[in-house]
């Protein structure tokens, strides 16, 4: 049973060793971890609903996944082909693309949420 705990816990610190290494080497992972916080900020400051905190923070995870992913098939990519490849450009250009679909979609959660709010602050 020893073992099996082992490996679990290994399994966990490999993963918060790529979370790590994705946020001090991608400029834009610290752009979405600098956006989450603002996010979250202001989620306390207008005090957001259960389901809207479920919407924001889905939302965080869709990007900073997909920016991971983005970064996963970047290296791998450039390991495979070091060499200018057509197909490997198409596939970081496709990885780039899921990202800015995931952003992009947060951001129109993110006006969805929380427009209502600024507008009813601007008012009173």
């Amino acid at each position: 049973m020893d073992s099996y705990f082992k490996k679990r816990y290994n399994s966990f610190r490999f993963a918060f060793k790529g979370i790590n290494s994705a946020v001090r080497s991608e400029p834009h992972m610290k752009l979405h971890v600098l956006s989450a916080l603002g996010v979250i900020i202001a989620g306390f400051v207008f005090d957001v609903t259960k389901t809207e905190w479920c919407l924001l923070a889905g939302s965080i995870g869709l990007v900073i996944t997909a920016e991971i992913f983005n970064t996963a098939i970047e290296t791998l990519t450039n390991l495979v082909s070091p060499q200018h490849n057509p197909l490997a450009g198409k596939t970081k250009d496709l990885a780039a693309g899921a990202v800015l679909v995931a952003a992009i979609t947060a951001a129109i959660i993110g006006l969805v949420i929380f427009l209502p709010y600024v507008i009813a602050y601007l008012q009173s």
